[in-house]
């Protein structure tokens, strides 16, 4: 009876603690991990836990917490499309999500035709017996933990009571923190890493703006205006998708923001940070150069590259209630006419004398001098190295 009364009291404090310090200072990880120490320190034998939260983002399905026995927590995502795979489907955070109940499955004794494939990994990776419980924030919804220990004879009625009570006290610490994910995750979604930073730091007034320097890459598509009259719907988005795909990584990859889709362009940049402008213009290079070389790869994927360097006013703009963030000027025009000059010249991606002269000797030839559209001088421009001609 003492061991009953001294577990109660450290399940009362960990509920202060989550709607106390956790609450309010905590990131998912450290909440996640704070909780189940205590709840390893009140005699709770827990040996894995998770924590699912569902985002209201279109690539993002889900993303959670994985605390196990010795090994800390760590954060992870879920794409949207796994959600409507047989790893969701039928498993019991659908069955918490749905049902609003709490789920409990003993691990020894798991029948093939009833149970989903996870129970059975859990149990080959030593767990006994698993409980989930559903977790509900103020607007309705539904998130999930799962609980699962090692000891042979699995969890007792009062420890699986104990867990569930603690519900409302973890949707309390994790709520807040999930909310502010969400909106990061949407922010970075659709306006990418930078902007978003800028935006969740209050820069979203309109006229925000601020001058920056920065390696500007605009990719098209070749053809794109052929292929949209020759390829059914479902196949020019196909198309077009595995195009954004390849692009996109590589920016990202390189550390770049993806700006702006503008039908089947695609706007980057490379902010100049203290690395200085080589950094940022070598980057540039590789997501570009990277991109062509897994478009080349694919057999059918056909776009071209303007790459130019210089000053961009980068923020807010836009009409009263209406704002888009992303960089204008006179950088700009002129990487739009060298991603125009790249077509014409059937290059595969071309530069600016200002990017030339920060590459290594070899990756770029010139092309000539140029009278482009709206630019006020001529301008001698570069071709780059494309992924035929890598060693």
């Amino acid at each position: 009876m003492p061991q009953e009364h001294n577990r109660t009291f450290r399940i009362l404090d960990l509920a202060r603690w989550l709607v106390g310090p956790a609450r309010v200072a905590l990131d998912p990880a450290k909440i996640v991990a704070g909780s189940c120490e205590r709840l390893v320190a009140a005699g709770i034998p827990l040996w894995r836990v998770r924590v699912g939260q569902r985002l209201a983002n279109p690539l993002i399905g889900a993303w959670g917490v994985i605390w196990a026995r010795g090994l800390g927590a760590e954060e992870y995502t879920i794409p949207r499309t796994m959600l409507a795979t047989d790893s969701y489907t039928g498993s019991p955070f659908e069955h918490i999500v749905t049902t609003r109940t709490a789920f409990r499955r003993s691990l020894r004794d798991l029948d093939p035709v009833q149970d989903h494939p996870v129970l059975f990994e859990l149990a080959a990776a030593g767990s006994t017996d698993y409980l989930a419980i559903p977790v509900v924030y103020g607007d309705g919804s539904v998130q999930g933990a799962s609980f699962t220990t090692d000891e042979i004879r699995g969890f007792s009625p009062s420890e699986i009571a104990l867990i569930e009570d603690l519900s409302p006290f973890l949707a309390a610490a994790l709520e807040p923190t999930a909310m502010r994910r969400s909106t990061e995750s949407l922010l970075q979604t659709y306006l990418g890493n930078g902007p978003a930073q800028r935006v969740a730091a209050g820069e979203i007034r309109q006229g925000d703006q601020v001058e920056i320097e920065a390696a500007v890459l605009l990719t098209d598509l070749r053809g794109y205006t052929a292929l949209s009259e020759q390829l059914s719907t479902d196949q020019l988005l196909d198309y077009l998708g595995r195009y954004l795909e390849v692009v996109v990584g590589a920016v990202r990859a390189e550390g770049g923001d993806v700006l702006k889709f503008m039908g089947d362009g695609v706007l980057s940049i490379f902010p100049v940070e203290e690395s200085g402008r080589d950094d940022a213009t070598r980057k540039a290079y590789r997501a570009l150069n990277a991109a062509l070389v897994r478009a080349a790869h694919t057999g059918d994927l056909q776009f071209v590259g303007g790459l130019h360097i210089g000053p961009v006013i980068y923020g807010n703009i836009g009409s009263p209630d209406r704002l888009d963030f992303t960089v204008v000027g006179p950088t700009v025009n002129l990487v739009s006419r060298l991603e125009a000059l790249a077509k014409r010249t059937e290059s595969a991606a071309v530069c600016s004398r200002e990017v030339a002269t920060l590459l290594p000797a070899g990756l770029t030839t010139s092309l000539g001098t140029f009278t482009l559209k709206g630019v006020p001088e001529q301008q001698v421009v570069f071709k780059l190295r494309g992924p035929d001609e890598l060693n």
